[in-house]
């Protein structure tokens, strides 16, 4: 058996998980309103305050979405609850961002700004001229939306200069001048 698939998912008070046909999840919570439909052979059951996800059989394919198909409820759960936020950071001389109504505007360097606007269901933060949160109930689109500001301009391994993940570790590299002997 799968240890994370067998793991019964807690729902909170004020969270109501509602199953559909072809096991079309809703969940709906403070934080808003999530929807998904899960792969069909997973069985899904609701509890006292808790959800289980069973498989029919041990065929490979149903051991493999048993996790999954967990992970991927809890995730929604979780999501409307407390939700999901990335942080990033601006590094580089000159390099800052800003907020223009809906739109992230970062300047990067280039000859222009660089204009993300916000996509529905993920509010984008600037406390500071370097510092970027992405936060929204929906992880997979919070972290897209994290990974796409990012690709404006990645980090770089020489001076460490652009957009990176504040926990993500940038290796370095040693300039041309680093590998001369005297």
């Amino acid at each position: 058996m799968s240890r994370i698939g067998r793991r019964e998912i807690p729902v909170p008070a004020g969270v109501t998980v509602t199953v559909g046909a072809g096991n079309y999840v809703t969940v709906k919570g403070p934080k808003g309103t999530l929807a998904q439909a899960l792969h069909g052979n997973m069985l899904i059951e609701q509890g006292d305050g808790v959800v289980c996800i069973k498989r029919p059989n041990d065929a490979k394919e149903n051991r493999g979405l048993h996790g999954l198909t967990r992970t991927l409820l809890n995730n929604m759960v979780v999501g409307v609850t407390d939700g999901f936020a990335k942080e990033l950071d601006v590094v580089g001389v000159g390099y800052r961002v800003e907020k223009q109504g809906k739109n992230l505007v970062m300047k990067l360097g280039y000859s222009h700004d660089v204009i993300v606007p916000e996509i529905e269901g993920i509010t984008v933060e600037c406390p500071t001229p370097n510092k970027i949160f992405v936060r929204g109930c929906d992880k997979q689109k919070v972290g897209q939306f994290a990974a796409e500001v990012r690709e404006k301009r990645p980090p770089e391994p020489y001076l460490g200069k652009g957009v990176k993940y504040t926990n993500e570790v940038i290796r370095r590299k040693e300039g041309k001048a680093g590998g001369k002997k005297k």
